[in-house]
């Protein structure tokens, strides 16, 4: 009889990062996103009826598996709620295929510059809410400030970048302006946008899955990692596109169809996004561990909880969800 999956754990490795890549490439595909609702509403009772033990007889490992695969791409991990599709890493390609390959084709203009970075923090904020850690609830009043704030840092930093280079003969450098509002907007987005968790922690547990308390440390570690994630996400694209059109423009065939910039810059920010999709949601284990000796040392008032609960059987692990 063949051995039962585990449909609450990867298929492969999470403590290797050859593991992680693995998981988020089959969990990230963009052809998940074209999947219709019923479709993953299906495969969700699949899943569930399997954990059970009660599938349909007859159903195979690969029908499971390809079950898993769209759960885990559609439906929140915390709530099993079903996530906008806008705002799913399976849509990270083709919207940020779109939206970076404009920003980069069009940063000549401040009104141009104004409108695709707010369209991209746009993005952002919905991809940030939806892959949220949703254990930890975020006001409207916060969504605003996060989204506003965002905005508002990626303009100053792309428009005041824009002017300083403006006089400056290298439009090279000018290309590299929407990379560093990205970054900086990142900076701020993200941390904004779970606010929540910075302030009152991040649910954290025991091996057993039973809830051990909220930890602040957790929550400053896990978004730390998810900013770094994005900005590495963003970067090879943003940072080697640039000099590729530099050396395309100074082809003639090229220089003189300027009908076919855009969907090139469109294009190879596609190719870069379908591997550095899944290369930075794997840098860092998505079900994070937090170690009692760190909490003692950095987060004493959720060690103390921990005491109370524990009393001296305190583990020497907890596990988080750090969110994408």
């Amino acid at each position: 009889m063949a051995e039962r999956i585990n449909v609450d754990l990867p298929l492969w490795d999470q403590k290797t990062f050859y593991g992680r890549f693995r998981h988020f490439s089959w969990m990230t595909n963009p052809l998940n996103g074209l999947v219709t609702n019923s479709t993953l509403e299906s495969a969700k009772v699949l899943v569930n009826s399997y954990r059970e033990g009660t599938e349909p007889p007859g159903t195979t490992p690969q029908q499971v598996k390809r079950a898993m695969q769209l759960y885990r791409s559609a439906f929140h991990p915390d709530t099993g709620e079903l996530q906008n599709v806008f705002g799913r890493m399976s849509f990270q390609m083709p919207g940020g295929m779109l939206i970076t390959g404009a920003m980069l084709q069009f940063y000549r203009s401040v009104p141009a510059v104004v409108f695709w970075q707010w369209f991209n923090q746009s993005f952002n904020a919905l991809v940030n809410y939806t892959n949220r850690n949703a254990d930890s609830p975020t006001s409207t009043k916060q969504l605003g400030i996060a989204y506003t704030s965002a905005t508002f840092s990626a303009l100053a930093t792309a428009i005041g970048l824009r002017k300083a280079f403006e006089k400056s003969t290298s439009t090279l450098i000018q290309r590299f302006v929407p990379f560093a509002a990205v970054a900086s907007a990142n900076f701020v987005n993200i941390p904004l946008m779970r606010q929540n968790e910075l302030f009152n922690g991040i649910a954290i547990y025991d091996e057993d899955g039973n809830k051990a308390g909220s930890s602040k440390l957790a929550a400053k570690v896990g978004i730390s990692q998810v900013v770094i994630s994005r900005v590495v996400m963003a970067a090879p694209g943003m940072l080697v596109l640039p000099f590729i059109m530099q050396s395309m423009e100074r082809k003639t065939w090229f220089k003189s169809r300027t009908w076919l910039h855009a969907p090139f810059q469109v294009g190879g920010v596609g190719c870069f996004l379908a591997v550095m999709v899944p290369v930075a949601c794997a840098l860092f284990p998505q079900d994070a561990q937090i170690s009692t000796a760190s909490l003692r040392s950095s987060d004493p008032e959720v060690y103390e909880e921990l005491e109370k609960k524990y009393g001296k059987n305190i583990p020497d692990t907890f596990f988080y969800n750090k969110g994408l």
